[in-house]
């Protein structure tokens, strides 16, 4: 690696790559960190939202992620209730189902094509900075040493080496413990493409992986052991069958796992020169799937905004409008996930019986479900303008026809919106 890069990225999960990509197109040099050496074949995340493809799709891999997975236009959430999808505006009235390895392999072959270097068993291990650039001190097989870059992007995770030695705190609380993970093979796999199910002591949630393999979600409120005991797989089957009543036949588990469910944030995206993003920034509840579009969404906003500063065009404060942007986004995914989360272990029987009422009486009404999916969706993030500004200012650049020489810059669809600072004048086809 060179002694020097314009920003070193510490972590090669989606965000990570999603970033580095960004900044490679843009012509800067970029480093991505990653601890593990060799690709896993495990995931944790299988939801690609709409507004996550349409980045994709604006950087011309969204298509080729769309082959790897299943598209889904409903989504199951208590008893007979279901979001509808297929009314979100754009190209990806749906959410894709597929490996988060998937993900990752689209993204780290756009950044290695872009010019992004992607470093595999470098562990970092701490970060310092000054006013002129960040020095990481790296461990490898080969011994420790440093790399010295302008700007460092932590995404590193929920224990984020970035975020501790920038003694930032990460305040908030485990909301669920001993979750059982595993990816298993089905006899009789479910008609629906997810599956999902609530009795107040056990939840279940399957979704396929598209090879023959099903990632399985378990939780028994009776027990909750430390997160280093083994799953043990009667009990996974068992609180499959309470939560879904049926286990599908489950057999042949691969890989299993427990873990607790956090609901946690930093006050500050950013500290001088160095930057959270996505796990390391903020985690919350898995419902709803959110954490890895959460992260890439981050890394959209960020990348344009480092490589503006690099080359030398951005104006004063630029770079804190990443903060200013994103952190209410996280909080709002934070609390929205966490909201999901507590309808789906609600225990007593007639709140149970309430919830699914409600949640169906919601997603029937037609502004009300609207609301909810541009939500769950991300097409409905907007960021705060000035007075004044115009009203599309902060919104979502939809897909439009612009008619060729009329303005001076084309927003490309799907695009980000830039921030107030940058206001375009483009008029557009009647149609």
């Amino acid at each position: 690696m060179p002694a020097t890069r314009d920003v070193v990225i510490v972590g090669a999960g989606p965000t990570g790559l999603m970033l580095a990509g960004d900044l490679a197109a843009a012509g800067i040099g970029c480093t991505v960190l990653e601890r593990r050496a060799g690709e896993s074949p495990l995931t944790r995340a299988f939801a690609v939202h709409a507004r996550t493809l349409e980045l994709l799709d604006a950087r011309g891999v969204a298509d080729e992620l769309l082959a790897t997975g299943t598209r889904v236009g409903h989504l199951a959430l208590f008893g007979s209730a279901a979001l509808d999808l297929s009314g979100l505006p754009g190209r990806f009235p749906f959410v894709l189902v597929t490996p988060q390895y998937e993900t990752e392999r689209v993204l780290a072959e756009r950044a290695r094509a872009a010019g992004a270097e992607i470093v595999e068993g470098a562990e970092v291990v701490d970060v310092r900075q000054d006013p002129d650039g960040v020095d990481l001190v790296v461990s490898t097989a080969g011994g420790a040493h440093t790399r010295r870059a302008a700007y460092a992007v932590g995404c590193d995770g929920v224990r984020s080496t970035v975020r501790r030695a920038l003694a930032l705190p990460f305040p908030g609380r485990s909301v669920v413990r001993s979750v059982m993970l595993a990816d298993v093979r089905l006899a009789d796999p479910p008609r629906e493409v997810l599956s999902v199910g609530a009795v107040g002591d056990a939840f279940a949630f399957l979704a396929p992986f598209g090879d023959g393999w099903y990632r399985v979600i378990a939780w028994d409120r009776h027990r909750q052991p430390p997160d280093s005991e083994p799953v043990d797989f009667d009990e996974l089957r068992a609180t499959t069958r309470r939560a879904l009543g049926t286990d599908h036949g489950m057999r042949d588990p691969r890989w299993t796992s427990r873990f607790h469910s956090d609901e946690r944030q930093v006050p500050s995206y950013r500290v001088g020169r160095v930057f959270l993003a996505g796990d390391a920034a903020h985690v919350h509840s898995p419902a709803g799937g959110q954490g890895m579009n959460t992260g890439m969404q981050d890394a959209a906003n960020l990348g344009w905004k480092l490589a503006a500063e690099l080359k030398g065009w951005a104006p004063p404060g630029l770079l804190d409008t990443y903060h200013d942007e994103r952190h209410p986004v996280g909080r709002a995914v934070l609390r929205g996930s966490g909201a999901l989360l507590r309808l789906a272990l609600t225990e007593a029987p007639a709140l149970r019986a309430a919830r699914t009422v409600a949640v169906g009486a919601a997603t029937r009404f037609g502004p009300v479900a609207r609301r909810l999916a541009l939500a769950l969706s991300g097409i409905g993030v907007a960021y705060p303008a000035p007075h004044g500004a115009h009203r599309l200012t902060g919104r979502r650049a939809p897909d439009m026809e612009v008619e060729p020489g009329v303005g001076e810059r084309t927003l490309v669809p799907g695009q980000m919106p830039c921030p107030a600072a940058f206001q375009w004048d483009f008029r557009c086809h009647p149609s």
